[in-house]
């Protein structure tokens, strides 16, 4: 609940997709889009544009057709990028690199995504495996390509006239997918994904690919030397 605004090693959620959009100098202009009065003052505090919508659009049953519909006609632009809050450690390179690979194909609508090597079910069918053989190793599955929103972006003239036709336009016309990093794909939903990004920003200096072993593992290389004298 409010999780725009809870704090993330002191700093509001909403603050990081701010800072990243601003270094990323690539928009002619930044919003804060909220039905509520509160996020005025934050949009001034960080100093970007800010667009109250309808508080009817702000409830549990809203679609983001709807929201984003509602921001297009009222606010002219050729490119609607959707940068979210919730993913507060994608970052101003990857940002300008997914919205560059948008233009340079010619889309008309993205959502970015991260391949999950695991084997899946939906709805008791098996998506990447056969059960009739032998296991899989999870190196060999053909990956799930799971949607983490952390960037949604659209031609605003294309998404009114599909809205229009079919009254949904996420997914419209020429629509490819963006494999992002997997820090990108880390989204705050509770209060446990919270502290577990906050750990990695607190962390972020640190060589986090750097590995340490049991003392054992001297033994195995002995042995591996021994092997092959």
């Amino acid at each position: 609940k409010y999780k725009n605004l809870a704090l993330l090693n002191n700093k509001p959620l909403i603050y990081y997709v701010i800072e990243e959009a601003k270094k990323s100098k690539i928009f002619d202009e930044i919003y804060v889009n909220s039905d509520h009065e509160i996020f005025r003052k934050i949009s001034k505090r960080y100093n970007i544009s800010f667009y109250k919508r309808d508080q009817k659009l702000g409830g549990a049953k809203i679609k983001s057709d709807e929201v984003v519909f509602n921001f297009l006609n009222n606010v002219e632009c050729d490119l609607l990028v959707w940068l979210n809050p919730i993913a507060p450690l994608q970052e101003a390179k990857e940002i300008r690199k997914v919205i560059k690979y948008f233009i340079n194909n010619k889309l008309n609508s993205l959502i970015t995504t991260n391949k999950v090597y695991r084997h899946a079910i939906f709805k008791k069918k098996y998506l990447n495996f056969k059960n009739n053989e032998k296991f899989a190793k999870t190196q060999d599955l053909d990956p799930i390509e799971q949607f983490v929103y952390s960037i949604m972006m659209w031609s605003s003239k294309s998404f009114r006239k599909n809205y229009y036709n079919s009254k949904g336009a996420i997914i419209h016309g020429k629509f490819k997918t963006f494999e992002v990093s997997q820090n990108s794909g880390l989204i705050v939903k509770n209060s446990f994904d919270l502290k577990l990004i906050e750990n990695i920003i607190k962390n972020k200096n640190k060589d986090i690919n750097k590995v340490k072993y049991d003392k054992l593992i001297n033994t195995i290389n002995v042995q591996n030397k021994k092997k092959y004298l």
